[in-house]
């Protein structure tokens, strides 16, 4: 059975390293189960070790985290139309987001009808193009501020290539900025404010302001240039749970499109496609792109690996959707050695179980 084994210490010391990088507080970001790492212990982990508020776009999640949490803020970064979603939010006294008047009057609405103020965070719309009142709208946005049944402690904008352009990141900055000085002008306090994600943090000087979102760079898989120290977390590992020997000219795999050239001894690992291995963003779509990635794959002959007892062996027969083939050849590889993969937790199938050691 296949586990997606998490070192906790050194999750432990991403967190440290990340606090102190952004010098102001941290927002937790555990959506997408917690970045592939499991919400619940996740957020488990980020909490005993100091972080306070934790946002999240779906909310499904939020029952999720009031079974651990406790006087902890949840901040869900959608801004919702949609009456029964806003309920959640306001029934569980969440932080909502606040990004066009129609999710204002919505929540407002939703609000009354309970008997709550909903604290909420203004979005503005800098550049992503999603959620947010976008620059010249500001006189909307700062009549939501005039909202009853709302209380808005904060404003957020997200930076849409922080990874790759730290010019247009700073140019984003900019604009919120300017934004937030409209709406003090206007006589709003526009609480606290927050912009910086995890690429931004770590390729772009001067964006944390009064907090920071950060959900990847605690796992260590973020694009990033700067050497801040963080550890690449989030290994697959299962049991070898058959090893057999074929002849030379030997099919292997679905389509036969592999056939052994030696006499070769084979290693069947319980992990696949159902698992994330040799999934990527690319590949979840079926277009023109795909099918020219898998070409150029082959002209490159891409090589898949697996790792057993510390050495590299080279996936054959391609991967199945749960079991692959490894060529073992020479070596001394049995039955209940511990095979590992390397794969983005985000691949992850979310009922792997997560193993924190």
């Amino acid at each position: 059975m296949s586990r997606y084994i998490i070192e906790k210490d050194k999750l432990i010391e991403n967190i440290e390293t990340v606090k102190k990088l952004a010098g102001v507080p941290v927002i937790g970001v555990v959506k997408g189960n917690g970045y592939g790492f499991g919400i619940k212990e996740f957020t488990t982990v980020l909490k005993e070790n100091g972080i306070k508020t934790f946002a999240v776009t779906e909310v499904t999640d939020i029952p999720v985290l009031k079974e651990i949490l406790d006087d902890e803020d949840i901040l869900v970064m959608r801004s919702t139309c949609i009456e029964d979603e806003a309920r959640i939010i306001a029934e569980n006294g969440c932080i909502a987001t606040i990004g066009s008047e129609e999710a204002c009057r919505v929540m407002n609405s939703v609000s009354a009808s309970l008997g709550v103020k909903t604290k909420c965070h203004l979005k503005i719309d800098t550049g992503m193009g999603r959620y947010g009142f976008m620059p010249s709208e500001i006189s909307k946005a700062i009549a939501c501020y005039s909202a009853e049944n709302l209380e808005f402690t904060g404003i957020y904008t997200h930076f849409s290539s922080a990874f790759r352009n730290a010019a247009l990141t700073k140019t984003q900055l900019t604009m919120f900025k300017d934004c937030i000085e409209q709406i003090e002008k206007a006589g709003c306090s526009s609480g606290i404010a927050h912009c910086a994600n995890s690429p931004a943090l770590l390729n772009v000087e001067g964006v944390a302001m009064d907090s920071v979102r950060i959900g990847s760079a605690f796992t260590g898989r973020v694009i990033t240039k700067s050497n801040v120290g963080l550890h690449r977390l989030g290994i697959l590992e299962a049991e070898v749970i058959d090893v057999k020997t074929v002849p030379k000219g030997y099919f292997v795999g679905y389509n036969g499109t592999y056939q052994t050239k030696e006499e070769t001894k084979i290693a069947i690992v319980p992990i696949g496609h159902y698992d994330g291995f040799g999934l990527t963003k690319e590949k979840e779509l079926v277009d023109l792109r795909y099918s020219l990635s898998i070409f150029k794959n082959y002209l490159k002959k891409k090589q898949m690996y697996v790792k057993i007892n510390g050495r590299m062996y080279h996936v054959i027969g391609g991967i199945g959707l749960s079991h692959t083939a490894v060529n073992i050849t020479g070596s001394d590889v049995k039955v209940g050695d511990t095979a590992t993969v390397d794969i983005s937790p985000l691949m992850i199938n979310p009922r792997i179980e997560r193993v924190y050691k």
